[in-house]
């Protein structure tokens, strides 16, 4: 079913972004909700994320390519909020501020990074990798990426 097909069962536009957005942000939430409760070492709760979301898009690439999409060809419709539809993936974000924290506190990670930096490494890395791996662009299975894609996250945040 394409995006334009799918705004026939909602009640608007903005209402199929905004589930678009929730449901996809809390996959990720949980995920890194419980690797965060895990006792280890930041890098291995990288690495312990990147595989769930590595395993996401490659068995349920529509879960994030969805969201993708749907988010950013609407940007239109959060111009009028002030966080930009930020507060619908609160819980995603809520944990990777977690993460961060937790990387922080344990001497992992640098102890003066803004936070939307901080975001950024992580997520940019991991959007990048779900648009070449949806474009069918990788030399190889996306999954045989994870330790590429982790040690980048680590230093990018160390």
């Amino acid at each position: 079913m394409s995006v334009g097909n799918i705004y026939n069962y909602f009640p608007s536009k903005i209402n199929l972004a905004k589930s678009a957005i929730r449901f996809a942000s809390g996959i990720l939430a949980s995920s890194l909700q419980d690797i965060n409760k895990k006792n280890i070492p930041a890098r291995e709760k990288i690495e312990l994320f990147v595989q769930d979301y590595l395993e996401i898009i490659q068995h349920s690439p529509e879960v994030i390519e969805f969201f993708l999409r749907v988010y950013l060809a609407n940007r239109d419709l959060f111009e009028e909020n002030e966080d930009g539809g930020f507060q619908l993936a609160e819980a995603f974000v809520k944990e990777v501020e977690e993460l961060i924290q937790y990387g922080i506190r344990n001497y992992e990670f640098r102890k003066s990074q803004d936070f939307f930096v901080s975001f950024s490494v992580l997520t940019g890395i991991l959007g990048a990798f779900t648009f070449l791996s949806g474009e069918n662009v990788l030399d190889r299975d996306v999954s045989s990426y994870k330790k590429e894609i982790s040690d980048a996250i680590y230093k990018g945040l160390s």
